[in-house]
């Protein structure tokens, strides 16, 4: 491949990073060997290396000096990244991992967590395989989103770069020249010869690390490989649709799970726009409560039922508390953390120029009333795990249900986090009857016996062109099942659009979105009914752009300036809801599009430009990778039955 990455002064492209995890944070890697994102020591931490939001930001890179081709893959099913350089001179090889530690407890040989002993640091082994290769070495750390510039000084086998709240421990074969841009050297390496670096940080007053031995760096690496290995042996093998990317997707969620506590972060970075050069840069590096019932029956699909229930245990422990008048928070830190006020960094340029970059993030004081539902159907989907939650878990779970029993009438902000008028959005209406629809199947599962509810009252349907008297807003409807089945009289009533033939995005309106394409996959309706069949169709004439990738919705009801691209998961919903309506070759054909999407990795970003099909959007987004695992067992399933 040649090397046509793109300018890193003016935005790499986004699909040209590697991801490296050890389950504790998280680092891209370019093609040409540049760390330019890296947070330390959690994923929501500030960066390190942030070349990828601004030039001056930091990095790390080990590569060429002159021209060269690269090519680079995975060490089998890990996230230890191979990068071989060939040169007009001559070949070499760069290995970078972040090291997981042992397997297993010396002495005891008992099993451990993977990432659980994680030494936090950083591997780079750089082997020329023949010929020589002149090499540009560059260590560039800047703490706090390239706000500090560390002083270096030498260790024996090393250097130490301090300065701001962390420092950095390099062991270094070479020597390095020191200057206010950091530790440089160019070096010839000939074949046969090995080079070994690695990189710890540690808070101030820390005590320092020492620097490491070769045979060490060669067994922490070998650890790491046999770790990541180990973990995708333990899983069943996939017998669907493009195994490849399906399983190096179950890789993902699991390299995006934080591993002290099970929460999954939606991407590890944060403000890689949705649309070049504008505003749409949120901040993605912390848990949702939505993402629980995608993710955890993509996890089941993958065998992996301990990390469903870790990260279910997350969710219900750090959302513990709820507040009749106010709706349950939809987001947390990776720790459980409430508070992700949003803020911005002013001095970097964001990528390609795209800004605000934003550090936290608003969406965690919105309303959502789909969380409720997402909440209760992942711990249905659990259920035969969940024998034995703890009381805390079970009241939680109630009151989840009283929640979406008193709350379903109210406008909300949505799925997609509209920063405009609140409405009332079908997906999230459909989201409250799911909660009730399986808090009645599974009573089990909650501490006490359903309850009455005041479903709704006058001023709840407050949007332009409803009347509230429509809505019987007087009248008392007695538990659970009767709330759930008064949510379904009203789906059926206001969000069915005869004149566009679809379900619409609101109750209110007759703009389209492609959330209600879950309509049959949560059980609201079977596959095979006229309005579902319609309403993919219509998602499928309205909302896609020319390569057939779908939108999220219609433009201009977000209440933000600009364009975005089309979304990733909302074309794997088109695919899996075409299989649920029997369309099995068509499904198969979306599914693929989708699949496209990813870079030569297996890594898919949050959009795709509608124009020039590059990718969008923060990177690896979890919900992509959910999407595509999710799809590809609707596809499966759909053809089994067909034989």
């Amino acid at each position: 491949m040649d090397l046509t990455t793109g300018n890193p002064e003016t935005g790499r492209p986004i699909a040209d990073y590697a991801l490296l995890s050890d389950r504790r944070c998280a680092a891209l890697v370019s093609s040409d060997g540049s760390i330019d994102w890296f947070c330390r020591p959690r994923f929501d931490s500030p960066a390190v290396y942030g070349r990828l939001l601004d030039p001056e930001a930091g990095h790390w890179s080990i590569r060429p000096a002159g021209p060269f081709h690269h090519e680079r893959s995975y060490v089998g099913e890990t996230f230890v990244l191979r990068t071989v350089f060939t040169t007009d001179t001559g070949t070499a090889h760069l290995i970078d991992a972040l090291a997981l530690g042992p397997s297993f407890e010396a002495g005891t040989g008992v099993r451990l967590r993977l990432g659980s002993r994680a030494p936090r640091a950083t591997l780079r082994v750089l082997e020329c395989t023949a010929g020589e290769v002149e090499i540009d070495f560059a260590f560039r750390p800047r703490p706090e989103f390239g706000l500090v510039r560390p002083i270096f000084t030498t260790l024996p086998g090393g250097i130490l770069a301090t300065g701001g709240p962390v420092r950095f421990v390099l062991t270094t074969p070479i020597r390095l020249d020191f200057g206010d841009d950091g530790a440089t050297a160019r070096i010839t390496l000939r074949a046969g010869e090995k080079l070994r670096f690695v990189t710890q940080s540690v808070g101030i007053a820390d005590e320092l690390p020492g620097t490491w031995k070769p045979e060490a760096v060669d067994a922490a690496l070998e650890e790491t490989i046999q770790g990541w290995q180990r973990w995708s042996d333990a899983h069943p093998t996939w017998d669907g649709p493009l195994p490849h990317l399906v399983r190096r997707s179950f890789l993902v969620l699991e390299a995006l799970r934080y591993q002290p506590t099970g929460a999954i972060v939606a991407a590890p970075t944060t403000s890689l726009p949705e649309a070049v050069g504008g505003s749409r840069n949120w901040d993605y590096r912390y848990a949702w409560i939505r993402d629980a019932s995608f993710t955890i029956q993509a996890l089941a699909a993958a065998g992996s039922t301990e990390e469903a229930i870790e990260f279910f245990e997350f969710i219900t422990r750090a959302a513990a508390q709820y507040h009749p008048e106010n709706p349950l928070q939809i987001m947390f830190g990776v720790g459980g953390e409430h508070d992700l006020s949003e803020r911005e960094i002013t001095h970097l340029s964001g990528w390609r120029g795209s800004r605000p970059v934003r550090v936290g993030n608003a969406a965690w004081l919105q309303p959502q009333l789909d969380v409720y539902g997402e909440l209760i159907d992942a711990a249905w989907h659990l259920a035969p795990h969940l024998r034995r939650l703890d009381a805390t878990a079970r009241r939680f779970l109630t009151d989840v249900a009283d929640a979406a029993a008193d709350q379903w009438g109210r406008p909300d902000q949505g799925i997609w986090e509209v920063r405009g008028d609140p409405r009332h959005y079908t997906y999230s209406k459909l989201m409250c009857w799911v909660a009730l629809d399986r808090a009645v199947k599974h009573v089990e599962l909650v501490e006490v016996e359903p309850r009455d509810a005041l479903i709704f009252g006058r001023d709840q349907f407050s949007s332009e062109g409803l009347d509230p008297e429509d809505f019987n807003p007087l009248k008392l409807t007695p538990g659970w099942a009767a709330a759930r089945d008064r949510i379904r009289e009203a789906i059926e009533t206001y969000a069915w659009k005869p004149e566009i033939g679809a379900f619409g995005a609101a109750f209110d309106g007759d703009d389209l979105d492609a959330a209600v394409l879950l309509l049959p996959a949560v059980g609201f309706l079977p596959g095979d009914d006229p309005r579902v069949v319609s309403t993919v169709d219509a998602i499928a004439e309205r909302l896609v752009d020319p390569r057939g990738l779908v939108l999220r919705y219609e433009h201009g009801i977000d209440g933000l300036d600009g364009e975005e691209g089309a979304f990733v998961i909302c074309t794997f919903w088109l695919a899996q809801a075409l299989a649920m309506t029997g369309r099995v070759e068509r499904a198969r054909e979306v599914f693929e599009e989708a699949a496209a999407c990813a870079n030569d990795l297996g890594l898919m970003s949050e959009e795709v430009d509608t124009g020039t099909g590059e990718l969008l959007g923060n990177f690896p987004q979890a919900f992509s990778h959910i999407g595509l695992i999710n799809a590809a067992v609707a596809i499966r399933d759909a053809e089994r039955a067909r034989g």
